[in-house]
């Protein structure tokens, strides 16, 4: 390997590690490899900066504002009422039906967002039997177009670059199709046998993450934690205390409290108000007269501005006039006290709210508000007719090749931006200025794996194992290996990474570029086994009260059907050679 190619490689390696195991955003990974090949010269200015300018970027661009118009409407919520009707198995068919050709066509994530609020305020059916099979459905419809997830776009941007002909609407849709139908089949057959019916809760109680301050003048101070009567509380358990910046735990009976102490639990949230009885220690800093009353439940959104803050520095007060009670992660355990907590999409909060807060216009961008509360500005029906009938519109002139997808949503949010149905001020709030670095670096960096010679490298290195010769088994390689990047890190930087690896290996083969730019595509979208490989999975951990098991129950059965159909669909329909 000569010194460029060391370079490289130890970039990817360091993307690759942070992006599994460390909570660095990938923003500042991806930006980070591209500014360090600059700084070596093995890029210039132009090249680094040539990538934001891509077209599929652009769209992405495009549809995320145009999805703050659909999200508008009340298409979701008359549609999950409507849906959510029936026996079990019927209301499962009918979400994972209409949620996956939602997708087909919208971003899937806010498709999710908006079908979870109606899933967890209804009382009939268990969220828990639910909400997986709504994430795997909106992933499989993702699938079946260009638009249906941001990775095809980040795809078709990296055709483009390397001078093949552009990915049109459907070109998913003959391997996606039947991939959907086999994973909703299977779906329907096992998600009533493996997925947990825990029961329709409300928020007081489920089990959350909470802590209490020890005041100075507190009569606790000098006695230990037997003698205040810590030890016999209802449903909730004392798991921490911290003292001084250090974490006591677990904590001894005879444990004495002392001033300035703060006392971690974690159990029944509807027992908080048992905790003040005990006179000197603050529960959080409110009134706490709201805290029967003015409580809510919101789950962190994925496309929150507070995520990957610690929560001490997140000024609930001034940004949603709210103070943090407690905080819940699915079945993890979380320690170190709530200020030290690092939000992540999909986490579960209970806020003690002011007036003001329902009233907050970042409320809808950071939160998803369970129990009913509607936090949208929603719009007449006519509009809402005319979004709709608009963006159909704009994709269906597409398909058929009659206006090019950017022209026509470039046209429609002019067109929305004109009528005040959509404000500079809102595109202003949501613009995606962190996903727009995160796919130009993306794409910026495959390039450099490919002229720098590491994607050949690591194409042969995957070519000579065992059982790779040949050009059938050089897809399969390279869809697993997609895959398995895909649950470790995320979709987009999967697609990206192995892309190059791909185009070496068709190369190799002499073989046509389309079924292992297919492989990449499908081996991308293809993350069911993991809550933290998709953000759909995640968005609903918390919300079902899922543990890590209820989605390897499901999602290995289901990433195995996933992958058989793919691999035998795709040379089908994108043979090797003409």
């Amino acid at each position: 390997m000569n010194q460029e190619q060391i370079i490289v490689t130890l970039c990817l390696i360091g993307i690759l590690f942070g992006l599994a195991a460390t909570r660095i955003r990938p923003v500042f990974l991806f930006s980070s490899a591209i500014s360090c090949l600059y700084l070596f010269d093995m890029i210039s200015l132009g090249d680094a900066l040539k990538h934001y300018t891509n077209e599929a970027l652009a769209t992405l661009v495009l549809l995320v504002m145009l999805v703050l118009a659909i999200e508008k409407t009340q298409l979701f919520s008359r549609l999950g009422q409507r849906i959510l009707s029936g026996t079990y198995s019927q209301a499962l068919l009918k979400l994972g039906l209409t949620a996956g050709l939602v997708s087909s066509v919208s971003n899937n994530t806010a498709v999710v967002a908006s079908f979870m609020g109606v899933v967890t305020n209804q009382k009939k059916l268990a969220p828990s039997r639910l909400l997986i099979p709504l994430s795997y459905a909106s992933i499989l419809g993702g699938t079946l177009t260009l638009v249906g997830t941001s990775t095809n776009l980040v795809l078709n941007g990296l055709v483009i670059e390397n001078g093949l002909p552009p990915l049109s609407m459907f070109d998913f849709t003959a391997i996606g199709a039947p991939v959907f139908i086999g994973c909703m089949l299977l779906l329907l057959l096992i998600a009533p046998r493996v997925l947990p019916c825990r029961a329709v809760d409300s928020v007081e109680s489920k089990t959350y993450f909470l802590e209490a301050k020890v005041q100075n003048d507190s009569p606790l101070i000098g006695k230990s934690l037997l003698d205040n009567g810590f030890r016999h509380l209802v449903d909730l358990f004392l798991v921490e205390i911290i003292r001084d910046h250090h974490i006591i735990s677990p904590v001894s009976p005879e444990e004495i409290i002392e001033a300035d102490d703060t006392l971690i639990f974690a159990g029944d949230i509807a027992n908080i108000q048992t905790l003040s009885q005990f006179k000197g220690l603050s529960i959080f800093d409110d009134d706490q007269n709201n805290l029967r009353k003015n409580l809510s439940e919101v789950v962190v959104s994925h496309n929150a501005t507070i995520t990957g803050r610690p929560l001490r520095e997140v000024n609930f007060r001034a940004m949603f006039d709210a103070a943090v009670v407690a905080v819940r992660r699915g079945d993890q355990r979380l320690g170190g006290g709530l200020g030290q907590i690092k939000l992540q999409s999909g986490d579960s909060l209970v806020l003690a709210t002011g007036h003001d807060f329902h009233s907050r216009h970042n409320l809808p961008r950071n939160f998803i508000v369970l129990g009913g509360v509607n936090t949208r500005e929603h719009l007449p029906v006519s509009a809402e007719l005319a979004i709709i009938a608009g963006f159909i519109a704009v994709i269906a002139l597409s398909a058929m090749a009659i206006l090019p997808l950017f022209k026509g949503l470039l046209l429609m949010l002019g067109a929305l931006i004109a009528s005040k149905l959509l404000s500079i001020n809102e595109i202003r709030r949501h613009f995606p200025f962190e996903l727009i670095v995160v796919i130009g670096a993306a794409l910026g960096f495959a390039q450099a794996m490919q002229d720098s010679g590491v994607a050949n490298l690591l194409a042969d290195l995957i070519l000579s194992a065992p059982g790779t010769q040949g050009v059938y088994p050089a897809l399969i390689a390279c869809f697993l290996l997609t895959l398995l990047l895909t649950e470790l890190v995320t979709n987009n930087a999967a697609a990206a990474l192995t892309f190059p690896i791909a185009l070496s290996m068709a190369s190799q083969y002499q073989s046509e570029p389309m079924p292992f730019i297919m492989a990449v595509a499908f081996g991308a979208s293809a993350s069911f086994i993991t809550p933290h490989g998709y953000q759909t999975n995640l968005m609903v951990y918390s919300a079902g009260n899922y543990r890590w098991r209820d989605y390897l129950k499901i999602g290995l059965p289901t990433s195995l059907l996933y992958t058989g159909i793919a691999l035998i669909v795709i040379p089908m329909v994108y043979p090797f050679y003409p």
